[in-house]
């Protein structure tokens, strides 16, 4: 068994690597890669069915990079081991994983046993394994605890990416009342009516406006996830018939 380090950090690929030998005796062999990029060519080369990957990396991000692996080789097996339990990045990983796939996300703030422990449940007992902070994350994502629906939050998306109501409607496959509809939801959940100072929120802010800037103070959005929501814009608009 190969395993596979996708990290742009010299120092972390050193402490993967260690921790990779130590808990797996199995392991015949450590490969890195420096980036998403080469982490997609170094899996596809030599079919590399287990993967430690990085979520935010300089050069192709790893939900990314983990979306073409898992398109060509879904029964790889990756562990997402990041710094960030973002909303944004939860949803990002939640959105790719196919059907059956045994991975996990592990904090880097985990201890060394936590990350050991994953690494032999995943890649030898073929069990998941996720963070408890992940975790509490992914349950509020999927609508619970006030949390947002896909269908909400894909027009937080796309009030993100600067699309009008009608634009959000046709993308959808949405009426403009359903799309107005879900933006009040979303208003509601941010608390962007809320009053400040006693003052009427409706006429100091753009709404829209406002709650993109809230969603990125709470980590709903980030910069990955823009930049893939972008890239999914830019296909959808080269799809549209021209006037």
């Amino acid at each position: 068994m190969k395993v596979l380090i996708i990290e742009d950090d010299p120092l972390h690929r050193s402490y993967l690597n260690e921790a990779i030998r130590a808990a797996l005796p199995e392991c015949d062999g450590v490969l890195e890669a420096e980036n998403g990029n080469a982490g997609e060519r170094l899996a596809r080369d030599l079919k590399s069915a287990h993967i430690v990957m990085d979520l935010q990396m300089s050069q192709r991000n790893g939900i990314e990079a983990a979306r073409t692996i898992w398109k060509e080789r879904p029964e790889t097996r990756i562990l997402f081991w990041s710094n960030y339990s973002d909303e944004a990045y939860v949803r990002g990983v939640s959105r790719i994983v196919p059907v059956g796939a045994v991975y996990g996300y592990v904090l880097k703030s985990a201890s060394d046993d936590r990350l050991k422990l994953a690494l032999r449940s995943i890649f030898i007992e073929s069990q998941c394994v996720i963070d408890r902070e992940v975790r509490g994350m992914q349950q509020k994502s999927l609508g619970n605890v006030n949390g947002f629906t896909e269908a909400e939050y894909e027009i937080l998306i796309d009030i993100a990416l600067g699309l009008t109501d009608r634009a959000i409607a046709q993308r959808r496959n949405l009426s403009v009342r359903s799309v107005q509809n879900r933006l009040q939801q979303l208003y509601v959940k941010l608390g962007v009516y809320q009053p400040l100072g006693g003052q009427d929120d409706e006429g100091r802010f753009n709404l829209r406006a406002r709650a993109v800037a809230v969603a990125f103070l709470r980590k709903l959005l980030n910069h990955s996830a823009l930049e893939r929501a972008e890239a999914d814009l830019s296909a959808w608009l080269a799809r549209q018939p021209h006037d």
